[in-house]
């Protein structure tokens, strides 16, 4: 039978709660509302007015909702906790505006976690940031867009990577490594400011260089360079950063499976991660609010609807031709987080 993923093309956010009839809201119980507050210069993140009315619902309930994300793993806005809060406040995350706190769910600097076994084909243990880990249950909210690493970002991959410790996320950037082309590099400097691990050098007369030794595959220089001038080069291959997400992703929902639900925004869908300081325009016009118990099949859906809504065959793959996106599902299948096949039932 297929996963029943609820479609909106307004984006009524109460209505479509409403109709999930979510049972598992208990009263005084913690509601870990997972989201990505964007980095400081992107204006495609989810915005307050969205997110505000599942506060809403939740405290409807009697629960007691908190907004959480991991600090990054790259030299941005958001790889510490002050600086988080303070990008989250910056895009009107306002405890007294929103109605709930913001709170990092690996703290400071990113090292408190909690390692959780998984016993999988890549991890035999996963270290999941301690709030998310701690809650009673989980909302998952995600701007649905694509990914220079994945393809497209959906709900398994703002699970997956955003709840990994910062120590998590380098393992799960551990196939990706970057390469200059020389041709195009323009000795901007970027890429060297950007890179939190100072492997990339700009030597007097001559392009930037990476050390390989010192890179940790964070893929932060692949997105910081306007110019395509750094191409990723996979030590191991596309999939295995992409069963890496699914196996963290999986270490978060283990022992959440009946208490978690997913939302996915399919509106400025950018080509690019919310985690650049910037954004390029929308791939195609906004398709709507998708949810579902289901982010299997949630995921699949915003990605078959993204294809219509762009003429395309396949979209993600013309955008990143080297990319197979549908491992992330598949994989997810083969562990049992849900299935791909669905039926779309309109709100």
């Amino acid at each position: 039978m297929p996963s029943k993923v609820l479609y909106s093309k307004e984006i009524n956010v109460a209505k479509v709660f409403d109709a999930l009839d979510i049972k598992f809201l208990e009263p005084f119980s913690l509601v870990a509302v997972k989201m990505h507050f964007g980095e400081m210069g992107n204006k495609a993140y989810l915005k307050p007015s969205n997110v505000i009315p599942v506060i809403e619902k939740i405290k409807e309930k009697k629960a007691v909702p908190f907004l959480t994300d991991a600090n990054t793993l790259y030299k941005g806005t958001r790889a510490n906790a002050p600086g988080h809060l303070t990008t989250a406040l910056a895009h009107g995350y306002d405890p007294k505006s929103v109605g709930a706190p913001v709170i990092i769910a690996d703290g400071l600097t990113g090292k408190e976690h909690v390692p959780v076994k998984v016993d999988l084909k890549h991890f035999k243990e996963v270290k999941i940031a301690a709030a998310a880990y701690h809650a009673d249950s989980m909302i998952v909210l995600t701007h649905y867009k694509g990914h220079e690493l994945t393809g497209f970002g959906g709900s398994l991959k703002n699970v997956g990577m955003g709840l990994g410790s910062r120590a998590g996320k380098q393992m799960m950037h551990s196939d990706v490594k970057p390469r200059v082309n020389e041709e195009k590099c323009t000795r901007c400097g970027c890429c060297v400011r950007w890179c939190p691990t100072e492997a990339i050098t700009m030597l007097s007369g001559k392009k930037s260089s990476i050390d390989l030794s010192k890179c940790i595959g964070c893929g932060e220089c692949v997105a910081s360079c306007n110019f395509n001038a750094i191409e990723v080069s996979w030590a191991g291959s596309p999939s295995s950063v992409q069963e890496k997400i699914v196996e963290y992703f999986y270490g978060v929902w283990k022992d959440k499976k009946d208490k978690i639900i997913f939302f996915n925004f399919a509106i400025d869908i950018s080509p690019n991660c919310d985690c650049y300081a910037w954004n390029e325009p929308p791939i195609c016009p906004d398709i709507g609010l998708l949810a579902s118990y289901d982010p299997v099949a949630l995921d699949a859906a915003c990605t078959d609807l993204v294809n219509s809504a762009s003429g395309s065959k396949d979209k993600w793959r013309e955008i990143y031709p080297d990319i197979d996106w549908s491992v992330q599902l598949s994989y997810a299948e083969h562990l049992g987080i849900g299935k791909r096949n669905y039926k779309l039932v309109e709100v």
